[in-house]
């Protein structure tokens, strides 16, 4: 299968987007897809609001159709709602093209953190946007519920993995600092809630792990706890294994790629109990959720390492790329669409 995927998202950022649809990328061409990609770096691009490390195209329509027209997909997948993604969609709808698109991350919740815009509309954009697709790809069972209610259609299943050949326990590793090592990895962002952790009283040390626009107010807030930036996926392995617990303080994501990273790597997950956390822990003894955010970090403390990795075992790329692959096939056939 000819697959066009079309991201607003990519290298170098760094994020649990970026990490899905590159390591689906690899699956399916290992499996003898033939993927391409149409991603920022391709374009004149313009810094996004607020975030100046994420580049947006600017007026990339002309361009796509032509890249569309030259590969000639089976199917264009839309991974994101920015430009890139508007004009991927607008493309396949004129040529007649299948398309599916995904729906990552709380973009409402996002936006209203950042810039105050109601729910309500952004939300009314969601629905215009994804509901053209023949089918959109959602992580959790809980997102597609809450996407049903907000009025999307055709919503689907596409779960998340983890590799185990990186993420699995470093034998002797630790974290500097007095124990327990209380662990965050993700954006320093508003929308990811890291204040809720860091503010906590517990004992031991603070780590952080990561970069974002609250990033300098918040090595100013908080003078005690220790920060590495961002890292390489084998180092953040090492990293997730030198620590006590994960603390997963956000409210917000879809799903959470880094909690089944810091699992597999033998390492309990505390957070609240919200979509992401409840999908990916659920009542499994490998984390501890609760609206009390330190009482999960103290409960997590006495979770067998062991524990966290078995829980892990359960979340492969295979299995979610074969997912994927499956959604795609069913959207190019015209004879049995999803339904609405």
């Amino acid at each position: 299968m000819r697959i066009l995927i079309v991201t607003d998202a990519w290298s170098p950022q760094v994020n649990g987007v970026v990490r899905t649809l590159k390591t689906t990328i690899d699956h399916l061409r290992a499996q003898g897809e033939d993927v391409e990609v149409i991603e920022p770096s391709l374009f004149r691009t313009v810094s996004c609001p607020t975030y100046p490390e994420i580049r947006l195209s600017w007026r990339p329509y002309r361009s796509v159709i032509q890249r569309l027209t030259a590969f000639s997909p089976d199917v264009v997948h839309v991974a994101t709602e920015g430009p890139l993604g508007l004009a991927a969609r607008r493309a396949a709808l004129q040529l007649g093209i299948p398309l599916t698109t995904a729906y990552h991350t709380r973009f409402p919740e996002y936006v209203k953190a950042r810039f105050g815009i109601p729910l309500a509309w952004t939300y009314a954009y969601l629905r215009w946007f994804h509901n053209a697709a023949s089918i959109t790809l959602v992580p959790t069972l809980v997102v597609r519920s809450d996407l049903t209610a907000r009025g999307l259609s055709r919503l689907a299943i596409w779960s998340r993995g983890v590799d185990a050949r990186v993420f699995y326990p470093r034998v002797g590793q630790r974290l500097e600092g007095n124990p327990p090592v209380f662990l965050y990895v993700g954006r320093v962002a508003v929308e990811k809630n890291i204040d809720a952790f860091l503010e906590l009283d517990l004992p031991g040390t603070k780590w952080v792990v990561g970069e974002g626009p609250e990033l300098q107010r918040i090595q100013r807030q908080y003078p005690d706890v220790r920060f590495l930036g961002v890292l390489t996926q084998d180092k953040l392995a090492e990293v997730y294994s030198g620590a006590d617990v994960f603390v997963f303080p956000s409210r917000t994501d879809t799903f959470g790629l880094v909690l089944i990273e810091a699992l597999a790597c033998g390492c309990p997950v505390a957070a609240f109990p919200v979509t992401g956390p409840v999908d990916v822990i659920g009542d499994a003894p490998a984390g501890a959720l609760d609206e009390d955010l330190r009482a999960a970090c103290l409960s997590a403390l006495r979770i067998p390492r062991q524990n966290a990795v078995a829980h892990a075992r359960q979340f492969t790329w295979q299995r979610a790329t074969s997912q994927f692959i499956d959604h795609l096939r069913r959207a190019t056939d015209r004879a049995n669409p999803y339904p609405d």
